[in-house]
């Protein structure tokens, strides 16, 4: 029997929107992709696919990297392309072992940039003690690409016993945030130079290995973890309470975002809770052990700013509420449109 709850796909071509990690790429994912090429692994929908291969949980994943441009206050693609796979992995669950790297290139592209990105990319590589063991390149012609995309994929060991997803979590646990979000996104944004807007905000992009190391040796009972790139907090916690039939509560006050951030998307229209991160991350912690999980991530290196941001509850199953400051409340949607295209 069809599962009503999952999108359906009709259409008629592909657009920017379906990039983006909102409701349109949730249709292009569940509604086309995963129902054609089904089974268990990838119907679980995480960062990682998750394999037991005689006996040892391994977790593999990929991204691919389009961002435009190539580099920016506090990175550049090459850095992107190693820290979005290795904490794909890390939110799983998994020690990262290795690396592959695929190289897009198109030609007239100049050969010093791309040392200057590869370097980058093996730098940050090299920072996070995980070797690139293996890769591709391909070249298009001239016009038909934009320089250069990086598709990166990464394998990992899950930690023995650890056990995380949707299906673990329960009402009254609580929800946990690594630090202040939406700085990638708009730091891209301004980049382009395509708004008069001037801001000090760089990138978040950074591997979340001190991090999250930090919180599972406190707190091995975690339940959920995951990194809200595309589509920010809301797509990410938009699809856990949906996974999960339950609801998560937010308190609006408790969100930290900088101010340069509340401001350009003031500015702009945007939500915040909807701009992308590189560098953050999302956990669910039960509710005794919420503290613990806390003291442990502002103790960890650049965890300082973490912060308990909300709850899960039963009701109302399957929405993502924000209780503002004057006793209100919102329901926090998914991105629709794509107001930030190619900012990873």
């Amino acid at each position: 029997m069809p599962d009503a709850s999952r999108p359906t796909f009709g259409d008629l071509q592909i657009e920017m929107a379906h990039g983006a990690g909102g409701s349109a790429s949730r249709r292009l994912l569940e509604g086309l992709l995963v129902p054609l090429l089904s089974n268990p692994a990838l119907n679980a929908l995480g960062d990682s696919a998750i394999l037991d291969v005689n006996g040892q949980r391994l977790a593999f994943t990929c991204d691919s990297f389009v961002v435009k441009p190539l580099t920016f206050p506090g990175g550049s693609i090459g850095r992107l392309a190693v820290h979005g796979t290795l904490n794909d992995l890390l939110v799983s669950g998994a020690l990262p072992v290795a690396l592959l790297a695929s190289f897009i290139l198109e030609a007239g592209f100049p050969g010093e940039a791309l040392r200057r990105h590869v370097e980058a990319l093996a730098e940050a590589a090299r920072g996070a003690g995980v070797p690139v063991v293996g890769g591709d390149t391909k070249v298009v012609e001239n016009g038909k690409g934009d320089g250069l995309y990086i598709t990166t994929s990464g394998i990992g060991i899950v930690r023995p016993g650890l056990r995380l997803g949707p299906d673990q979590v329960r009402p009254g646990d609580r929800v946990l945030l690594s630090g202040p979000f939406g700085d990638h996104g708009i730091t891209i944004l301004l980049a382009r130079g395509e708004v008069d807007l001037e801001a000090d905000l760089e990138s978040d992009s950074r591997p979340l290995t001190p991090l999250v190391s930090a919180l599972l040796e406190a707190v091995p009972e975690v339940r959920w973890m995951r990194d809200p790139t595309r589509g920010g907090l809301a797509s990410a916690l938009n699809e856990l309470s949906q996974q999960s039939s339950l609801a998560v509560i937010l308190e609006e006050k408790a969100l930290p975002v900088r101010a340069p951030v509340r401001g350009a998307c003031e500015l702009l229209g945007l939500d915040p809770l909807q701009i992308a991160n590189e560098g953050q991350f999302l956990a669910v912690v039960p509710p005794q052990q919420a503290e613990l999980a806390l003291d442990a991530l502002r103790g960890a290196p650049g965890g300082e700013e973490a912060a308990m941001i909300g709850e899960i509850r039963e009701s109302p199953a399957g929405l993502v509420i924000a209780e503002t400051d004057y006793g209100g409340s919102r329901i926090v949607d998914m991105l629709i449109g794509d107001p930030l295209p190619r900012i990873c």
